[in-house]
């Protein structure tokens, strides 16, 4: 059976659901450094805190997957981070700390709850992770090399040699489902990857470059291709380690041929929805999971779930 195309308006609105743009709490920036604010929060027997390790947290299963919390009294010692506030009043931090032994709980990465998580839990996590890896990171002054101190409830980090202070780093990243004139999608393969797996095109933002400047530059490199009419459709957050991925439509200009980048782009091919979708059903493409960007680009575009898309 033929696959749906979809209607113009659906196909050119913006993403309504991303698997890590769903956080749901205030982020009270305004009390971070409110070092009494902040003691206050921790102290509320109402509290819930969660450990974070490496990019992981303790999460149930059971009736549903949630993030496993803990009274502040009840948490483990280690850099704390406020995370926000819902609108109940109860506060929210994350500590990174080893991941404590609770029957019933099982440490998990962000690639596999991310999407399965409530919006205010995977709200959580993201927030959590990006934090914890910036901090491992940044842990010396970069003007003076001495180890600088947390602080503004784990949103910055000062120097206590010259007071300078470094905030939390994003780097951009643009990703563009590319149509030609016959509306098929573009899906490539990169170097490094499996036999069967494709998706579209994305890449990082450069100094002194918009993000269309950006779109523009990465089709071209990485294909050779030129393309306009960029149209953006949501962005989320990728803290593995620490982008923010904008989501972008593009056409081919007319008749173009593609010259793959060979240090960027092993194959690439234009694929109807027909296409695709036998494809993926031979196994000969693997369909994305929904936590990806990408994957919901690519079902906006195709007009439904993907063949055999797995649940996260």
């Amino acid at each position: 059976m033929e696959a749906r195309v979809p209607a113009e308006p659906l196909t050119e609105s913006t993403l309504e659901w991303l698997a890590l743009a769903r956080g749901t709490l205030d982020r009270v920036a305004e009390h971070r450094r409110d070092e009494e604010w902040v003691a206050s929060a921790w102290a509320d027997p109402r509290t819930r805190v969660f450990a974070v390790q490496s990019g992981r947290a303790l999460v149930t299963y059971d009736p549903r997957p949630g993030l496993v919390f803990t009274s502040s009294g009840d948490a483990p010692e280690g850099d704390r981070y406020l995370l926000g506030v819902d609108d109940e009043g109860v506060a929210y931090f994350a500590v990174q700390a080893p991941l404590p032994s609770i029957q019933g709980a099982e440490p998990a990465s962000l690639r596999r709850v991310g999407a399965i998580l409530g919006d205010r839990d995977s709200g959580l996590m993201t927030h959590a992770v990006a934090l914890e890896h910036w901090h491992a990171s940044n842990q010396y002054c970069p003007r003076c090399g001495k180890a600088n101190e947390l602080t503004a409830a784990g949103h910055v980090r000062v120097c206590p040699s010259d007071g300078s202070e470094q905030f939390p780093r994003i780097d951009p990243a643009v990703i563009m489902l590319v149509r030609d004139e016959h509306d098929r999608v573009l899906l490539a393969r990169g170097p490094s990857w499996p036999e069967n797996r494709r998706s579209i095109l994305a890449g990082f933002v450069e100094p002194g470059e918009s993000l269309e400047q950006a779109v523009v530059r990465e089709v071209r490199e990485e294909v050779g291709i030129t393309v306009s009419d960029i149209r953006y459709m949501g962005s989320q957050p990728w803290p593995m380690p620490q982008s923010l991925m904008l989501g972008f439509f593009a056409r081919a200009e007319g008749s173009q041929e593609m010259r793959p980048d060979p240090e960027e782009i092993l194959d690439a091919a234009w694929y109807t929805r027909d296409e695709l979708k036998e494809a993926i059903e031979s196994g000969r493409v693997v369909s994305p999971g929904p936590l990806s960007i990408a994957a919901q680009l690519i079902v906006r575009w195709y007009g439904g779930p993907l063949p055999d898309m797995p649940p996260f």
